[in-house]
């Protein structure tokens, strides 16, 4: 198949699925290596930003999905009526920052770090999908591990955890 047809195929993928599409599923759909897939998506992706087209691609854990360009979001903003959708709160934040650079992690861990209870600022992030429950620790009471999910690397423009700033130890509290 020439590659032309490939990025064509793939563009349509990245519209049509609308989330995050793992390019393992686009390689065994076109039956073609993932590094080739890599290469065209990076190709094409190379492109948008060249043309400083409308639209890019983002990367995310390994998976691709078509976006708007940030340089037209007052634009957009113009045009939509923006959801109402609120930040996330200080205790979100700190909660979802030391689940980012410690995970899987319990809440009793969090809390300890935190020094506070961390319920409300667990349920926020859980509803909004930012992370996840990822099995339970083989201790008295079986406490829940969290982790973060793709949705927290796209939300806060990471491709993937290895892309966190390095903090100091003592900045986590250990």
């Amino acid at each position: 198949m020439k590659e032309e047809k490939v990025k064509s195929i793939i563009e349509s993928f990245l519209f049509v699925w609308g989330e995050p599409l793992d390019i393992k599923l686009i390689s065994k759909t076109l039956e073609l290596s993932p590094a080739y897939v890599r290469k065209v998506i990076i190709d094409m992706k190379n492109t948008y930003e060249k043309e400083n087209r409308g639209i890019q691609i983002i990367e995310v854990n390994n998976k691709f999905q078509l976006s708007t360009n940030k340089e037209n979001y007052e634009y957009i903003q113009k045009l939509c009526t923006p959801p109402q959708n609120k930040g996330l709160t200080q205790a979100a934040l700190e909660v979802v920052s030391i689940i980012a650079y410690k995970q899987p992690i319990t809440r009793p861990e969090i809390e300890a770090i935190r020094g506070v209870k961390s319920d409300k600022a667990i349920s926020t992030l859980l509803d909004r999908n930012l992370i996840c429950e990822n099995g339970r620790l083989d201790k008295p009471g079986k406490p829940i591990l969290y982790i973060t999910t793709d949705e927290f690397l796209r939300s806060f423009g990471i491709n993937n955890l290895e892309a966190l700033p390095t903090l100091e130890s003592e900045e986590l509290g250990t």
